[in-house]
């Protein structure tokens, strides 16, 4: 109980900066005896606190992105709730081998996107087009696509969100950490609800990683906030990198 607690909080802590929280709370679930899938759907329940104490963490950034906010959060939903639906209809390794090259792809973005937004904003400037606040169908469909995975698994899916929205959105990385934690709350809530009426959840689990990653999620918005940008992009890299090698060696 309380391993699972202690790493309810640090889920909470990185997924509110980095995102891949579930890399620590999931093989801690299994360690305890839980199946690979009671685990998954436990864990998404769980870790919905934390999302939200998170986005609540992030709330100054939050500002003034009302209308974009609700936007991607659709696709959220709608993706979230696919892939739940997918968890519970697939073998466990179907997703298994897109994953990594999902995170690794992500990453390489992560990494280049202020050479990426230089180009984009050079670009606009020849052709005279402006940016789109909400990142256009593009971005949409990208960020929908992502969710479904997030409805799977969720592991480095806040990585992903954060290259899609760097690369279409002419913001602050800050400012993106924040749309990335109230998306994440999303997929988790509309993932957790399904599972309710489909699979079987370890109570105590969900309560531990519950109170544990509200916590953790809280804090770690206080603390990541005050990362520079730079700072920001080198945690996500690394965090990235230590959760894709996770992943090839499952």
């Amino acid at each position: 109980m309380a391993a699972v607690f202690a790493a309810g909080v640090g889920a909470g802590a990185i997924n509110s900066v980095v995102g891949s929280g579930t890399l620590i709370t999931f093989p801690v679930l299994l360690a305890t005896g839980l199946s690979p899938v009671t685990a998954t759907v436990s864990n998404a329940l769980g870790l919905i606190p934390g999302s939200i104490s998170g986005a609540i963490g992030y709330r100054e950034e939050l500002r003034g992105q009302r209308r974009r906010v609700l936007k991607l959060s659709a696709g959220a939903l709608m993706g979230g709730l696919a892939g739940a639906t997918l968890l519970l209809a697939l073998p466990e390794d179907a997703f298994e081998t897109v994953v990594p090259v999902l995170v690794g792809l992500a990453l390489v973005l992560v990494a280049l996107q202020p050479r990426i937004g230089t180009w984009v904003q050079r670009r606009r400037a020849r052709t005279g087009a402006s940016p789109r606040r909400d990142g256009g169908p593009l971005l949409f469909t990208g960020l929908t696509l992502a969710s479904v995975y997030g409805g799977y698994f969720t592991a480095a899916q806040g990585i992903i969100y954060l290259s899609l929205m760097g690369m279409l959105l002419d913001e602050p990385l800050q400012r993106l950490n924040a749309v990335k934690n109230v998306l994440a709350a999303v997929v988790n809530t509309v993932a957790a609800l399904f599972f309710l009426f489909a699979a079987d959840f370890d109570w105590t689990a969900v309560g531990l990683l519950a109170v544990g990653s509200a916590l953790g999620g809280y804090g770690g918005a206080k603390v990541g906030r005050r990362f520079k940008p730079v700072v920001l992009r080198t945690l996500v890299v690394t965090v990235g990198t230590v959760a894709l090698v996770q992943l090839l060696l499952r």
